[in-house]
C-alpha cells in the first residue's frame, strides 16, 4: 500500500514503536537502580537479558548508568541486536531461535545460570526481560531434551494454544522458569525491568514469570496438554515429568510463600498500552479523529479480523453524518492462529486477510496489522496491509483468498499483492497492534 492512506498507517505505526523503545523505558529507572545500589551498598553489579528486546534494553542500562556492570549476560533472537556494541561493558550477547528454542539458547542460558549461581548477598541483579524471553531462556528440566521440549512447544503452538497455556506448560519443564531464576539468585537483590508483550501485563505469564511467585500448577500443565488432545503425541518423558510433579516428586514452581520473593521487584516499563498511546497522538496530529477499543484483540486471529471489521463498518456508517470523516481506530493484543495448513504466515496476516474479506467492496476503510517486534510468525515481515480493494486485486490476479486461509499461506498471499509491511527488527516487543483508517 504505497498511497497516502499507506503513509499515514505507516507514520502512525512508527510513532507507536517509537513510545515503546526499551532504551528510554530502561532509562527512565536508572536513577531507581542507582538509588537501591548506593542505599544497600552492593558491592557487585550483575546484568541478565532475555527477549526480543533485551539487547537495546541493555545498551540503554549501560549507557546511563554510572556504575560499572561487572558482568552481564543477554540472549536474543538472531537478528535483534545488529549495530549494537558492547564495548567495554563486561556484557557478552548471545543470539538464539525464537519461536522454537534452540541448542545456542541451552548454551546461553547456561552462561546465564554460571553467573547467577555466583551472586551473593553482596549482589544487586538487574533482570531485563521482554517478550520472546520463553523461547530465548531455555533450560529443560532434568531429564528432558531440547528436542522433546521443542517438540511440546511447536505443537501447542501449532493448536492455537493462548500466551497462558504456552507458558504454563513452558514453566513446569524448565528449571529456571516460573520463579526459579530468583530462586538461582538468591540471596541476592533482584530487579527486573520488564517490557510487557502480554495482554493485562500479567508478571507471571511475561517470559515465563522467571522472577515472579508462581501459581500454576503440574495438573494445570497437564491439563492444557489435554484440551488441545495431543497428549499421545506429546514426548513421553515430559508426559513423566508433569505427572511426577503432580503427585509431589518434583518440586512445584515457587510460590509466593517463598521467601525469595522477598528479595524481588518486577517492574513494567513498557506495554502495549503505551504503544497505543502515541500512535493515538499520531493519529491526532494528523487529522484523525481516534477510538482506541478498550479491550485487548485476543483469541483466533480470522475471528478477530472479522469483529475488527464489523467495528470498522459502524465507525463507517458513523462518518456520514459527522462533521468529521476521518477517524483513527486502533487495537492491540496478541492473537492465535490453528495451523491445519502448509503455508507460510502469521497471526497479523491472518487478522488482516480476515478483515479484507469482511470489508470487501466497501471504500474508505483500511488496516495494518502488525507485531511491533518487526516480525509476524516464521516470516520476514511484521503484518500486512488491506483494504476494501484486497480481494478484487486478488480474484483479478487469479488468487482464491480461502485457498490461501485455509492452508496458512498468507504470507504469499500478500505479497502477491505487494501489500507485506516489511520493517526489520524493531528492537521493541510489545504485542501486535492494528491501526484502521476510515
Amino acid at each position: 500500500m504505497r498511497d497516502g492512506i499507506g503513509k499515514n498507517l505507516r507514520a502512525i505505526y512508527n510513532a507507536a514503536i517509537a513510545g515503546v523503545m526499551p532504551e528510554r523505558a530502561v532509562n527512565l529507572k536508572s536513577n531507581l537502580l542507582i538509588d537501591i545500589y548506593k542505599t544497600n551498598n552492593f558491592k557487585k553489579l550483575y546484568v541478565v537479558g532475555f527477549g526480543k528486546a533485551s539487547c537495546r534494553m541493555a545498551k540503554g542500562l549501560a549507557d546511563v548508568l554510572p556504575i560499572a556492570v561487572d558482568e552481564g549476560v543477554i540472549i536474543t533472537k538472531y537478528g535483534h541486536c545488529r549495530n549494537i556494541s558492547f564495548e567495554n561493558t563486561n556484557i557478552d550477547v548471545y543470539e538464539a531461535g525464537h519461536p522454537l528454542p534452540d541448542h545456542a539458547g541451552v548454551y546461553a542460558t547456561g552462561k546465564v545460570i554460571e553467573l547467577l549461581n555466583k551472586a551473593d548477598k553482596d549482589t544487586l541483579v538487574v533482570c531485563l526481560i521482554s517478550g520472546g524471553g520463553s523461547a530465548l531462556l531455555v533450560s529443560p528440566y532434568d531429564g528432558i531434551t531440547l528436542e522433546e521440549k521443542q517438540a511440546v512447544t511447536e505443537m501447542l503452538l501449532n493448536a492455537g494454544a493462548d500466551i497462558q497455556e504456552l507458558n504454563t506448560v513452558r514453566k513446569h519443564i524448565s528449571s529456571i522458569k516460573g520463579g526459579r531464576l530468583a530462586e538461582m539468585a538468591y540471596p541476592a537483590r533482584v530487579v527486573s525491568l520488564i517490557l510487557s508483550d502480554v495482554a493485562g501485563d500479567r508478571l507471571d505469564i511475561i517470559a515465563s514469570g522467571p522472577t515472579v511467585a508462581d501459581s500454576s500448577t503440574f495438573m494445570e500443565a497437564i491439563s492444557v496438554i489435554s484440551k488441545f488432545d495431543i497428549i499421545k503425541k506429546v514426548p513421553v518423558k515430559i508426559i513423566e515429568t508433569l505427572l511426577k510433579g503432580d503427585k509431589g516428586l518434583i518440586p512445584e514452581t515457587p510460590g509466593n510463600e517463598n521467601p525469595v520473593f522477598g528479595n524481588v521487584s518486577n517492574i513494567i516499563v513498557g506495554n502495549n498500552i503505551m504503544a497505543i498511546s502515541t500512535a493515538q497522538k499520531k493519529a491526532e496530529s494528523l487529522g484523525y479523529k481516534t477510538h482506541v477499543v478498550p479491550w485487548p484483540v485476543i483469541g483466533e486471529a480470522k475471528t478477530a479480523g472479522s469483529e475488527l471489521a464489523k467495528k470498522a463498518m459502524g465507525l463507517h456508517d458513523a462518518t456520514r453524518k459527522s462533521e468529521n470523516r476521518k477517524i483513527c481506530m486502533i487495537s492491540g493484543g496478541e492473537t492465535t492462529v490453528k495451523v491445519k495448513g502448509s503455508g507460510k504466515g502469521g497471526r497479523n496476516m491472518e487478522l488482516a486477510l480476515a478483515f479484507a474479506k469482511s470489508i470487501e467492496g466497501i471504500k474508505g476503510i483500511s488496516i495494518l496489522s502488525a507485531g511491533t517486534d518487526g516480525t509476524d510468525g516464521p516470516t520476514d515481515a511484521a503484518g500486512a496491509f488491506a483494504d476494501s480493494t484486497t480481494i478484487g486485486r486478488a480474484l483479478k490476479k487469479g488468487i482464491n483468498p480461502d485457498l490461501y486461509f485455509d492452508n496458512n499461506d498468507t504470507y504469499t498471499f500478500f505479497k502477491e499483492l505487494n501489500d507485506l509491511f516489511i520493517t526489520g527488527p524493531t528492537g521493541t516487543n510489545v504485542m501486535d497492534l492494528q491501526i484502521i483508517l476510515i
